[in-house]
């Protein structure tokens, strides 16, 4: 029987979407399903451009109905639509079969940011047509000197009236790390303007990847992925072509990364869920000294440590999307959410890996297995729009209001219906995080008091609320941002607990999956806990909270027996066609 909980191609029925959502997301599987696992591996290995799979995708209209706001749609377009709902169920998809495919896909979503937030009705019909088309988009930001830093950037456009016309410029310089470069019909390019000095010299506008003046220099990464450097030589920037000036391209480049970053959790989510069922399956079917491979103590904790891990992934995004999809200016509990997502779901995932790798050693190896690509693949989504580290300190913007400034909004529904998540193209300018508040975290705890480790795991929310009342880091330490990691570790946690409860509600999720699962949790706590008390600057107050935030798990063997019997369940559950 199928574990419910987990994406397989076998059984997947999106019933819970439109019918053209369910078509185009069961035709997607079924395109993959019928290319085979050889031809995927090999395509891989090969670094072969994702010609085939664009030439479905525009056959389908698959990123054309997915990524078409409903006010950039045409007439009798009805199923075209921003739903965050659906991009994430075909984020999980792409991340199953490849991360190749995901990242085309990824970089057209940033790529389309600027042009959907943008006023200029031209480009706006220009990109519309592009999609209806067929083509990809690029996000034309980062640089090779200055990286993502675009208060830096040496991409430069002179005011050229005579030449280009009234309003227009000559852009100069490069770009670097820019996804689909190489096939893009329009890449949303950052710039300066040479005649203006400071945020009002910003200038978004749209090029094109064919123009003579677009010079492609080279992929950047040895991967079917086209991670490009180009170069723009007195490029033609027309009146038509700017999509944002001022402090506006500088909002749209934010915002654009706020929407883009959060396809990164659910991508994760398929690769783990693919490797899984390889792994499982491999290992159950093992025989060593006599008993197979799942027999052994150690091997069925980390198994099944990895499940739960990866149902926690599951149960944290789907919620976050709720959250998405309600957002508006007076409601920006997102812009929390968003990078747990990028952050704490993505490296879950490099620990669902790591564990399912320490049990099936040398087969992960193996160049006929995908788990050997997703070891790979699982690295680069932490790393993908802002590190880790970065999200980490964005994420303790929100500490104080979330933990004990608390206001009141209305319950958050599940979020499935066929609507259009407008708000997201227009976010606003992006600042002000410091003031979002958050409705009390307690409550989603509070519904599950009786599973043993959501109690235990609540003490020590309860005792992070005490830290930052009590204890919190000092004017000193607040510059120290290798300590302030820590502290930022400890309250993603508690984020993460509570969304993951809020969707078990809803799910009614099974009580003993989610009483491992913050078992898990608990240890995680207690470990950054202690990796606090390490730190040079901690205080000795700092350093007794620390050690008295430590909580052993609460261990029930009949409980570990369920969850088990449900991972071992998953061996030949699923293996991809050859």
């Amino acid at each position: 029987m199928a574990d419910a909980l987990l994406f397989n191609p076998n059984t997947y029925d999106p019933a819970h979407f439109d019918p053209e959502t369910r078509r185009l997301l069961r035709a997607t599987v079924d395109w993959f399903e019928g290319r085979g696992k050889r031809r995927l591996i090999e395509d891989y290995r090969s670094r072969a451009w994702l010609a085939d799979f664009l030439a479905f995708s525009a056959k389908e209209g698959l990123f054309a109905t997915f990524l078409t706001p409903a006010t950039a749609a045409g007439a009798g377009e009805s199923d075209k639509r921003w739903d965050t709902a659906r991009i994430a169920a075909l984020n999980e998809i792409f991340g199953f079969y490849g991360l190749d495919y995901w990242y085309a896909w990824q970089v057209t979503i940033l790529g389309l940011g600027p042009v959907w937030q943008s006023d200029n009705a031209d480009a706006r019909a220009r990109a519309a047509q592009l999609l209806a088309e067929g083509e990809v988009f690029a996000f034309g930001l980062s640089e090779k000197t200055h990286g993502a830093d675009i208060y830096s950037t040496d991409m430069l456009l002179s005011p050229d009236d005579e030449g280009v016309g009234a309003g227009g410029f000559r852009a100069s310089g490069s770009k670097y790390y820019i996804g689909n470069g190489n096939a893009a019909g329009l890449v949303s390019v950052f710039g300066r303007r040479t005649d203006i000095e400071g945020p009002d010299g910003y200038v978004f506008f749209a090029a094109d990847s064919r123009h003579p003046a677009y010079h492609l220099v080279k992929n950047v990464v040895d991967s079917s992925k086209y991670v490009s450097e180009f170069r723009l030589d007195e490029y033609p920037v027309r009146a038509e072509d700017v999509l944002h000036t001022g402090k506006a391209a500088f909002d749209a480049a934010l915002n654009t990364v706020n929407v883009g970053k959060f396809n990164l959790c659910t991508a994760s989510i398929g690769i783990c869920e693919h490797a899984m069922y390889e792994a499982v399956t491999h290992a159950h079917n093992r025989v060593l000294y006599g008993r197979p491979v799942t027999a052994f103590p150690h091997v069925r904790r980390e198994l099944a440590d990895a499940y739960v891990r990866l149902v926690g992934m599951k149960l944290f995004s789907d919620r976050a999307v709720d959250y998405f999809r309600s957002a508006g200016p007076d409601d920006r509990r997102y812009l929390l959410f968003n990078p747990m997502t990028k952050m704490k779901v993505t490296t879950e995932g490099e620990k669902v890996i790591d564990l399912m790798w320490d049990v099936i050693a040398a087969k992960g190896f193996e160049k006929d297995n995908y788990f050997a690509q997703a070891a790979i693949e699982i690295r680069g989504l932490p790393k993908l729009e802002g590190t880790v580290h970065v999200n980490l300190a964005l994420i303790l913007k929100f500490m104080r209001n979330h933990l004990l400034n608390t206001a009141e909004y209305p319950a958050v529904p599940t979020r499935l219906d066929a609507a259009d998540d407008a708000f997201l193209f227009q976010q606003g300018p992006a600042r002000g995080l410091g003031s979002v508040q958050f409705h009390d975290w307690r409550t989603a705890f509070d519904a599950y008091a009786e599973v043993a480790n959501v109690a235990r795991f609540r003490e020590q929310a309860d005792a992070l609320c005490t830290f930052v009342a009590t204890v919190a880091p000092d004017e000193a330490q607040s510059r120290d941002l290798d300590f302030l990691l820590s502290v930022g570790q400890l309250f993603a946690l508690v984020v993460y607990g509570q969304l993951i409860l809020e969707q078990a509600r809803s799910t009614d999720l099974d009580a003993s999956v989610l009483d491992e699962l913050f078992s898990v949790l608990v240890r995680d706590f207690s470990g950054h806990a202690v990796e606090l008390y390490g730190k040079d600057s901690a205080t000795a107050a700092q350093q007794d909270w620390a050690l008295g935030a430590v909580r052993r798990p609460v261990v029930d063997e009949e409980r570990a027996a369920r969850v088990w019997a449900r991972v071992e369940a998953l061996s030949g559950a699923y293996e991809m066609a050859p």
